[in-house]
Parts: structure tokens; sequence; C-alpha cells
């Protein structure tokens, strides 16, 4: 048994522990985690359970969180060698790489506080990080646009697969960097530039130069003004936000819309339409209108990124996004509503089978907090949820639904009805006979 004195010293060396322990900088949560300025996040870990590979970059490192990662070392090479070209281009009184240094390095602060992570960086390492990696994303994207010569032979390019896998890993949300250095950079890179792109922002031609990823029509990304996301992520994902007012339901708990199939059983119509944004879901007169959208890889990573962004950030961001997936979610819950709205030319269906586009949306609505009589789509569930309750074309659609939805169930009604006709008449022709008979008498 301990004697006294050696007690009171454990003690001793533990509280000098927990004050240790309280003077340490956490490592996993930044200081200003849970403010507006932080808005780079780790995802979650239930999110990440349900689909690791559309969360972590396949071949470029953004920022802080993957950097150094070796399967991610090819395009790190790249980043200098388009570090190089720009520079070369750049004219004798413009800026050189110590220009560009000098100018992110007061930022250094206002960087870090942008993730959710401590970043354990010293400063000039993590201001060569977001100049290079700044500076590549600039570069890329201006010779995407043609307005930056591309070198012959240059591999991105060349290698048709590498732009794909770079362009899905710039939309990443643990692979970002804050947008105001981005802005910074392209503002004092424009010596480097062909004429004819000082014209465009840089928000609009990054909208443009995602566009593959949900294609639009230009004249819908001409009429979409200059967006002012935190980083590429939120700034595509604002570029579908509908800049119409959120209409506000009449009841305080809306109801959950059921599926489909159920919807379709009581009369309620699906109508695929061409808006500006696949967000833009409507109800009107029994018709539920859906912008038609075209399911893919590039499509759902988009939307698992984005979800989880407004996720992270649910204080100081619309959840458009959220709302959308929790709504299709609903509306999807087996293979045959997936065929239903396909048939109706609602979404395309280019990630498998129907069964894994049921699997993609029941994923995507799990986990997720998303207050149903308070988002975009509120007033929408609602109308919906009051049309099938009331009228008589509920009545109506419901027998139809039973007797007439396949050619089986017409043949049986008709069959029963013709059964039930020539009874009719059977018993008529039977009662005649002694009902005439007993007036002539």
């Amino acid at each position: 048994m301990e004697e006294k004195g050696e007690t009171d010293q454990h003690y001793l060396i533990t509280i000098k522990e927990m004050e240790h322990k309280i003077m340490e900088t956490p490592k996993l949560v930044n200081h200003t985690a849970g403010t507006e300025s932080c808005c780079i996040f780790r995802v979650p870990q239930h999110l990440v359970q349900i689909n690791q590979n559309a969360y972590h970059p396949q071949l470029l490192s953004i920022g802080p969180y993957h950097h150094g990662k070796p399967h991610l070392n090819m395009i790190e090479e790249l980043k200098w060698k388009y570090l190089a070209q720009l520079l070369a281009r750049t004219p004798p009184d413009s800026l050189k790489l110590d220009g560009y240094f000098e100018l992110i390095a007061p930022m250094e602060n206002k960087i870090r506080d942008c993730y959710s992570e401590y970043i354990p960086f010293k400063g000039s390492d993590l201001i060569k990080m977001m100049v290079l990696d700044g500076l590549f994303i600039i570069e890329y994207l201006s010779k995407w646009s043609r307005l930056a010569p591309r070198a012959q032979g240059d591999p991105i390019f060349k290698m048709g697969w590498i732009c794909i896998f770079l362009d899905r890993d710039l939309l990443r949300m643990e692979n970002q960097i804050p947008f105001f250095v981005l802005q910074t950079l392209f503002e004092n890179t424009r010596v480097t530039r062909r004429s004819g792109g000082d014209d465009e922002s840089l928000a609009k031609l990054f909208v443009a130069f995602f566009n593959h990823v949900m294609r639009r029509p230009n004249e819908v990304l001409k009429r979409i003004g200059n967006v002012e996301g935190k980083h590429l992520l939120d700034l595509f994902r604002l570029s579908f936000i509908p800049t119409s007012p959120q209409q506000k339901p009449r009841k305080k708990n809306v109801q959950l819309i059921p599926s489909v199939e159920k919807l379709d059983a009581v009369g309620i119509k699906f109508k695929a339409t061409k808006c500006d944004t696949f967000l833009d879901i409507r109800f009107r007169d029994g018709v539920l209108e859906i912008p038609h959208i075209k399911i893919e890889d590039s499509t759902t990573l988009f939307f698992l990124n984005s979800v989880a962004f407004e996720q992270c950030y649910s204080s100081y961001c619309s959840k458009h996004m959220t709302a959308y997936m929790t709504f299709m979610s609903l509306l999807i819950k087996n293979p045959s509503d997936v065929g239903f709205l396909c048939d109706r030319e609602v979404m395309e269906n280019y990630i498998g089978t129907d069964k894994k586009m049921v699997q993609f949306f029941d994923d995507m609505g799990k986990d997720l907090i998303c207050d149903f009589s308070n988002n975009y789509l509120s007033k929408v569930a609602e109308d919906v949820n009051e049309y099938r309750r009331k009228g008589w074309h509920v009545q109506w659609a419901g027998f139809k639904h039973t007797y007439f939805n396949t050619p089986w169930a017409f043949i049986s009604a008709l069959a029963a009805f013709i059964l039930l006709l020539l009874t009719i008449i059977q018993a008529f022709f039977a009662v005649y006979p002694y009902a005439g008979g007993k007036r002539i008498g």
C-alpha cells in the first residue's frame, strides 16, 4: 500500500502533466474551428466511411492536408515545370518568384485561419506551398482556356485521363486553398497571359472550366454573376444556387415526401424541365417539375463534397445541395423509381445499374443534418403532400393504379365489368316476363 507521501507525489506529477497538456497547441482542431473564417475541413468520418474515394485526391495535392503523399508526387514534379513556364513568360519589369512569395507572406495567419486543423508547416513552407499550388492552378486554368501556350507534348493535356483526375481533385473538400490566395495570384499574373482573358473574372473562368462536371449552355454561364466562394468547391457550388427567394411553407412541421412509386399511384405527374440550375424543382397543378440531370462519376463526386462542405460550414452557408440530395433520396427508394425517372428524361444514369443509383441516393441520405421544414424545397414538399391528401383526382388515380396499371389488370377489370353487365342483363330478362305479365293481367 502506498504511503501518503508517495500518493501526494503522484498527484503533483499528474497535476503537472495536466497543466502541460493545457498549454499544448491542439493538433486536430484549429483555434478558428467554428468561426466564419474556417472554411476548409477534413471530411467527417461518418461520410468518409460511405465513399472514401470521393474525398481523397487521386493525383493532385492542393494545400496542406494531403501534401507529400507518395502517390501524388508525379503532379508535384509537374507543378515546378508549370511554374518555370509561367516565370519564363513574365516580362522583366513584372513580379518574379520572390515577388509572389512576398505577395502571399503577409497572408499567412489569414491562410492558417481557413483550415479546421492546426497546420504543422512553418511559415516559409506554408507560403511556398500556397505560391506553388496557387500558380499551378492559375497556369493550368490559363493553358486549358488557351490564355497561355501549351508546351509541345505536355503530358497533362496529351494524356486525357490526367485532366479528368486533376479536375476532380480540384473539387475535393480536403484539397482546397483559400480563394483569396488564387485571386491575388491571378491578378498579378495577367502579364503572363494572352489578351482576351483580362475581361473575364477568375470566378467566371473557373465556372466555365468546371462545366464538364455538370454541363450548362453557354448562355446560362453568361448569366452567372461573379460569385464569391471561399475556395473552388464553394465557388462552383454557389454557381448553382437559384437567385429566386426561398418560399416558406405554411406549416412549421413539413412531412417527408414519399417515393416516386407512391406519388405516381396518387396521380402526381413527373416532368423534366430545362433550367439554369438543377436545383430549381417546382410543383404546379399536380406536376412535379424536376430539371434534367445527368448522373455520372464527376457529378456524384461534386455532390458528395458539396454536401460535406455544407455540413461542416452549416452556420455560414446555404444548404441547397443537402436539401436537394435529401429530397431526391426520398423520391428514389427502389430501382423502379430510377427507371421511372429515366423514362421521363428527368435523369440519365451513367454510374451503373438502377440498383447502384438507388444505393448512391440511399447513402447520400444517411446521417445528414437537414431541416426538412426549413430549406428551399420545404414549400414544394408541403404542396406535394397536400395535393396527394385531397381531391377527387387522388381517388381516381388510385382506382386507375389498382385496375389499369398493367395490361393484365386492365383485362381482368374489363372481364369483371363484362361479367357484371351480363349478369344484370340476365337478371333483367329473367324478371321482365313476370313483371310484364302481371301488368297485362
